[in-house]
């Protein structure tokens, strides 16, 4: 089992848990109250900072609900948080855009994350050819 340390940056936050149903961990708004209108963008403090385990990164991304909730979502689609970000303030935030009017208040969930392996080290080698079956093109799959 793998162990993350927290720090919690406002003691009202809910704690972050790990629930038996799916595999990626909630996170809420950690502030009192977020007022958006349509076209908005901002940082949403999500009140926590993490030592990941050496090795690892944290994925973050909408939940399933967050448009439907609250009209938002995330303007740079996916956010990384590598293991050196790890500080005392390095508060992990989420990347909003409002696509209506809304409100979040205080521990409403709006996004989740997962940790994953880093990248590899890897090595390009230059070819003239790949010597593979080509799939058929660009948005192919599934297509007879």
């Amino acid at each position: 089992m793998q162990s993350i340390r927290i720090k919690y940056h406002n003691p009202d936050l809910k704690k972050v848990e790990q629930i038996d149903i799916g595999n990626w961990i909630d996170l809420r708004c950690a502030e009192k109250i977020v007022t958006m209108f349509k076209g908005d963008a901002r940082l949403i403090s999500l009140g926590v900072s993490m030592e990941l385990p050496y090795g690892f990164e944290a994925h973050v991304v909408p939940r399933s609900s967050t448009f439907k909730s609250f009209g938002i979502i995330q303007w740079n689609h996916f956010g990384v948080i590598d293991n050196l970000y790890c500080g005392n303030n390095d508060v992990w935030k989420f990347t909003a855009l409002a696509m209506r009017d809304t409100v979040i208040q205080l521990n409403d969930r709006i996004c989740q994350f997962r940790i994953m392996p880093i990248q590899p080290k890897i090595s390009f080698i230059e070819v003239e050819n790949l010597e593979n079956k080509d799939r058929g093109g660009f948005g192919s799959t599934g297509k007879n």
